[in-house]
């Protein structure tokens, strides 16, 4: 299984919320789609039926992500204080 960063997601969830280009693209080709921002996906795993929920639900849960990130990060120098 491969990994990938935070910013790959947020390039994912970026073009999935307002790029209706590649919303056609990934609906028609989701392996094609995702290697253009540089993301693999073997085919196996590529559904036969797909759908998209709309753009302002990417919106919603890019925000939502970015938040936990941040907030993740923002406690990484109190953990490595060694306080508790």
């Amino acid at each position: 299984m491969a990994t990938h960063s935070p910013q790959d997601l947020d390039l994912l969830l970026s073009k999935l919320s307002g790029d209706d280009t590649f919303r056609a693209s990934f609906l028609n080709d989701p392996q094609l789609a995702l290697g253009t921002l540089g993301i693999k996906l073997d085919a196996d795993k590529i559904p036969a039926l797909r759908s998209l929920p709309a753009k302002d639900v990417f919106i919603a849960s890019r925000h939502a992500i970015k938040g936990k990130l941040e907030n993740a990060a923002g406690a990484i120098p109190f953990f490595l204080s060694g306080q508790r």
